[in-house]
């Protein structure tokens, strides 16, 4: 799955207004202004609401990488998990970048800042619907048994599982 990209751009006209756009085009962006400032933070904040409204999803490809790495000079090889970064370089102030790229990517390109990252896979303790947790027995801790305590009372000794593929313990057998 290619890692997604958001894109807020500021174009200038030769009049002194300019206009923003988004790459998706579903988003309303403010109409052409002369207000330079006001049209700069709301690229800003726009960009930013994109970041906070995408989930990372962990199994996306980097984004850089589908690029053939052109953001940043360094060769590497994509690779760890997915973040998604912010980039805008303020000294020319005219593009805002979101993008998931691999951990990797990401530090090595210039003006791009980590926003959120994939979440963990959750892993659930296999359990089939019928098994049934056994009865707490009342055991003192450290393994001691108590004095007054009954056979019934005490825990049973723990067993080490066998490996699989091991059989029996066979002795061996001399003279042979």
């Amino acid at each position: 799955m290619p890692g997604r990209a958001w894109t807020v751009r500021l174009t200038g006209h030769g009049d002194r207004s300019a206009t923003l756009t988004c790459s998706t085009t579903a988003c309303r962006m403010p109409q052409r202004s002369k207000d330079l400032a006001a049209l700069r933070s709301f690229a800003a904040q726009h960009a930013a609401a994109h970041a906070k409204a995408a989930t990372v999803r962990p199994n996306a490809r980097c984004h850089c990488g589908s690029t053939e790495c052109a953001p940043h000079e360094s060769r590497v090889r994509c690779a760890g998990s997915v973040v998604m970064i912010l980039r805008h370089d303020a000294t020319v102030g005219q593009v805002w970048s979101v993008e998931e790229v691999c951990t990797m990517c990401a530090p090595l390109i210039p003006h791009a800042t980590v926003v959120a990252r994939a979440a963990a896979p959750q892993r659930k303790p296999e359990q089939t619907a019928g098994q049934v947790p056994a009865p707490a027995r009342p055991v003192v801790p450290g393994g001691f048994s108590s004095p007054t305590a009954g056979p019934e009372d005490r825990p049973a000794p723990a067993r080490r599982p066998r490996r699989p593929g091991q059989g029996p313990r066979r002795r061996p057998t001399q003279g042979r």
